[in-house]
């Protein structure tokens, strides 16, 4: 769901997983057409780089 939101979306990407300052910036980048491709580049980035973040909490709490 949040990879479509990525994609579509960039922008609230970012508020879902709590950086609503990278947000705002994305969401300015995004306004031009020229940079919706980036800001969508950069939201599906920021999304995997959360899900690894998770994914090592997860690891080091069953510690």
């Amino acid at each position: 769901m949040r990879l479509l939101l990525a994609l579509l979306l960039p922008f609230s990407v970012f508020f879902t997983i709590g950086r609503p300052f990278a947000g705002l910036l994305c969401l300015i980048l995004q306004i031009t057409l020229i940079g919706w491709i980036p800001a969508a580049i950069w939201a599906v980035y920021a999304l995997s780089q959360y899900k690894t973040d998770q994914k090592i909490k997860e690891a080091l709490g069953k510690r």
